[in-house]
């Protein structure tokens, strides 16, 4: 798997570990996760997302800050160290603006995204080839960073079946709108480092060929509890694999539940 993709992959993924409104919030400011990330054998990288709150162009939002960097064994092969941040609004949960900075072994970018939803277009600029592009959105657009805490909020499963389907609509590249389709498998139990934690399981659609082995290559595994924390991806990838587990946490909203043996 190209260096380039591993935190995109990991952010794309985690975006979709959530999907009837909540009784009470699944966030606040100051909520910080950790995951470590292994492909294959490696322990490839950690990633943590953080979440503040703040304003932007009067509008309150909250204001997240994803980064994920190689360490030890495997910088030697490739160096990774990418930053994503998104503002959405406290009331709405929609994009309002996106920064991708990313440098992964030689391959670079500079991104910044403004979402008008009076005009229905997102205003992209790529900062590194000086270029300015106008893409139309709709009102339910969501950016990498700012879907998973969308999801979070609006949606929890207790009246989901297995089998059922979530489908959204994302926009974090000049590539355009990125369509996931979401299938839940139902609850399972995972031990952590933490102990265990019961799970709700998810199986997202996927293009097979240069990086996914089939359209059902991945799992995805988030907290059974109001906080809808991801606990555990895998991925079956092309070549090799990868698997990302939440190795720590701060400032929860909501108590995150361990089973007690």
């Amino acid at each position: 798997m190209p260096a380039k993709s591993i935190t995109v992959f990991f952010f794309t993924l985690m975006s979709l570990c959530w999907g009837t409104a909540q009784e009470t919030s699944a966030f606040k400011a100051g909520e910080w996760l950790k995951f470590r990330v292994h492909y294959g054998f490696l322990n490839a990288s950690f990633a943590t997302l953080h979440l503040n709150s703040g304003e932007l162009d009067s509008i309150p939002v909250y204001h997240v800050v994803g980064k994920g960097k190689t360490t030890g064994f495997a910088s030697l092969f490739f160096k990774v160290d990418d930053t994503f941040e998104s503002y959405f609004g406290k009331s709405d949960g929609r994009p309002y603006k996106f920064i991708r900075k990313t440098n992964e072994g030689g391959y670079t970018k500079d991104i910044e995204i403004r979402f008008n939803y009076e005009e229905e277009v997102a205003f992209l600029k790529d900062n590194k080839n000086d270029k300015n592009y106008n893409i139309p959105v709709h009102g339910q657009i969501q950016d990498l960073l700012s879907a998973a805490y969308y999801l979070r909020q609006q949606y929890n499963y207790k009246n989901f079946e297995k089998g059922q389907s979530l489908n959204m609509d994302m926009l974090f590249d000049d590539d355009g709108i990125y369509k996931f389709k979401l299938k839940y498998l139902g609850k399972e139990i995972l031990r952590t480092k933490f102990g265990k934690v019961e799970c709700l399981k998810f199986k997202p659609y996927v293009k097979s060929g240069r990086i996914f082995k089939e359209q059902e290559s991945l799992t995805l595994w988030v907290s059974n509890d109001l906080n809808r924390i991801p606990i555990r991806i895998k991925a079956d990838l092309a070549v090799g694999s990868l698997k990302a587990d939440l190795d720590g946490f701060n400032g929860l909203k909501n108590q995150f539940k361990i089973i007690m043996d």
